[in-house]
């Protein structure tokens, strides 16, 4: 049995649009959620007087099932459908949203914009629609929920389409390419059956569209770039890194560079859960062990490399970022810290260089003097140590970024430009 493409999902849309019933929901359809836990969300909703937020329930934090005595986790937020895999990224508010798309490996593959019919694209809509679409989420499908309290009327769900419609166009994305669903999560309307409500609706279900999605190519044609997690030394073995395959291949044989420091080595063996691999390809967890690397040559936030193409080492970078939370302003002069990849390094503002308007894109300030939570920029940052980066566009998965400062994240974005340091 093959495989089934895995593809990272978040759902996004305004606060009150009904996201966490749609998720909830679909999980309940697919069989993720069972009938007697169900049963149970729907009796508490009920006795709270909050009748329809039992599927909401579903995607809710754990504080909160302990607070009302339940202990009841929903399958890891991971759901099948008969072509592919996914993981959902929850993303309940705005900040929330952005730390998990730019964090780690969470970038989605695809998102689902929802859109409560009955009050039509809110500043969370857009927000979100701009956000998805500056961290370079490919697929978009929208669904125009709460049908059921317009009485599934035709032209209601029209006329919100329209005004999400030029929405996206004024982003930039291409709206011909995007189906659009009108939907009842809280009935289940159109999510797993075609509702008989809307029989003038002619297109496919949200089940049918989510399996028609497509899993990231794995990026196997690009130079090979691993980010090191660790480095054991073992007897008898010699230093093994270990570190996830984010795109290229590496192969036993191989001469491999890592940077910053510029140590070179030959791959000998490549190791995936204690199987040795004839090759190791985007995605794989490996260790492997390097002829002619010592363990004090190797460090987290190492990325190795071809001998012939090795990993940028950053002078500065230009990028362009989304402040999530500061308590004052950021000002040229600031220096938090970078979380890119597995690598965490002090890095100084150095230039303001202006502030974008998140919903056209169009430059709002030239140089501004500060920055303020809510604000989207492009900016000049100088890493205060040596510091492995890449342009998003280049090596995506290398080029987001977390700004994190007092034990929170400041803000994220992506890298637009590297000026790479002099030899």
């Amino acid at each position: 049995m093959a495989e089934k493409p895995h593809i990272n999902l978040v759902f996004i849309g305004h606060v009150d649009h009904g996201k966490s019933t749609l998720v909830g929901r679909l999980l309940y359809e697919l069989g993720e959620v069972s009938e007697q836990v169900m049963k149970k969300y729907r009796e508490e909703a009920e006795k709270l007087g909050k009748a329809t937020f039992e599927y909401a329930w579903v995607m809710d934090s754990l504080k909160d099932e302990r607070e009302r005595g339940l202990t009841i986790d929903i399958a890891h937020k991971k759901f099948e459908t008969d072509k592919n895999y996914f993981t959902i990224i929850d993303a309940p508010g705005h900040r929330d949203f952005v730390k998990n798309m730019i964090t780690g490996t969470s970038q989605a593959d695809a998102a689902v914009l929802v859109v409560s019919v009955k009050e039509g694209v809110q500043p969370q809509t857009k927000e979100h629609a701009f956000l998805a679409k500056t961290m370079g989420v490919p697929q978009l499908l929208v669904v125009l929920n709460k049908m059921d309290t317009v009485n599934y009327d035709e032209a209601k769900y029209n006329e919100v389409k329209e005004e999400v419609t030029k929405l996206l166009k004024s982003i930039g994305y291409r709206v011909e390419e995007i189906p659009f669903i009108p939907a009842s999560a809280f009935k289940g309307d159109n999510l797993k059956e075609k509702s008989a409500n809307m029989p003038w609706y002619k297109g496919e279900t949200l089940l049918t569209y989510l399996n028609g999605l497509k899993a990231p190519e794995k990026p196997i044609d690009k130079p090979l770039r691993l980010p090191v997690q660790d480095v054991y030394s073992i007897t008898g073995v010699g230093t093994v890194p270990v570190g996830r395959v984010e795109t290229g291949v590496m192969k036993p044989g191989m001469k491999v560079i890592f940077m910053p420091s510029g140590v070179t080595g030959e791959v000998k063996t490549i190791e995936m859960h204690h199987e040795a691999l004839s090759q190791a390809v985007p995605g794989d967890n490996v260790g492997f062990n390097v002829r002619g690397v010592g363990k004090q040559d190797v460090k987290r936030g190492d990325v190795v490399g071809p001998v012939d193409n090795p990993p940028t080492v950053a002078e500065e970078l230009t990028v362009q970022l989304v402040v999530l939370q500061h308590p004052s302003a950021i000002t040229a002069g600031y220096t938090p810290v970078l979380h890119v990849h597995t690598a965490q390094v002090a890095c100084q503002f150095t230039e303001l260089i202006k502030k974008i308007d998140p919903r056209t894109g169009a430059t709002l300030e030239e140089k501004p003097q500060f920055l303020k939570t809510g604000d989207v920029a492009v900016v000049k940052l100088k890493p205060t140590k040596l510091l492995c980066i890449e342009p998003s566009k280049d090596f995506p998965q290398l080029g987001r970024f977390a700004i994190r400062d007092m034990g929170q994240t400041v803000a994220a974005g992506m890298v637009i430009s590297v000026v790479p340091k002099k030899k």
